[in-house]
């Protein structure tokens, strides 16, 4: 006896946290920005009293989802699917964070090369001889940057 009450008491359990799962994925239609779990409105309850109905009947989590999705909407759940109509939302952070590393590149290369471009426009229509015009291309074109494979705290710390 004791031991289908521990069943019971376990099944309940089970059916509770699976149901309090699927409920924080749930927008509420009338509150917009809060879970079925976190909201009190009229549609919440039901809607929760739905799902472990539905936990209870035996379905799996994705049939649940997939019969709120159809009942209410795509927007009815906080992640949306990936499919043509979502791909700007999806990838729009990569996009940005792509636009910005190309930005910055831009930025360091020009800076690099920003000095021998100014050296190119001092030299043209002045009369130098080629030696004189090495010798300013020498002078104004900085050094190649240094490559060092160790990281900057780590340089700081062996003094170099």
């Amino acid at each position: 006896m004791t031991e289908s009450k521990e069943d019971a008491v376990k099944k309940s359990q089970v059916v509770e946290a699976r149901a309090r799962n699927i409920s924080h994925n749930v927008r509420c239609t009338e509150c917009g920005s809060q879970s079925i779990e976190d909201s009190q409105a009229d549609i919440a309850i039901l809607l929760r009293k739905l799902i472990r109905d539905e936990i209870r009947a035996g379905k799996t989590d994705k049939d649940i989802y997939k019969k709120l999705e159809d009942d209410y909407g795509e927007t009815i759940l906080y992640t949306p699917k990936f499919d043509l109509q979502t791909a700007a939302l999806w990838l729009s952070p990569v996009l940005v964070a792509g636009a910005a590393a190309g930005m910055w590149a831009y930025n360091k290369h020009k800076q690099r090369t920003n000095v021998h471009v100014m050296a190119l426009n001092l030299v043209r229509g002045v009369a130098l001889t080629p030696k004189e015009k090495q010798t300013m291309l020498d002078l104004l074109t900085p050094p190649p940057p240094e490559r060092n494979t160790l990281p900057a705290w780590l340089r700081k710390r062996l003094g170099q």
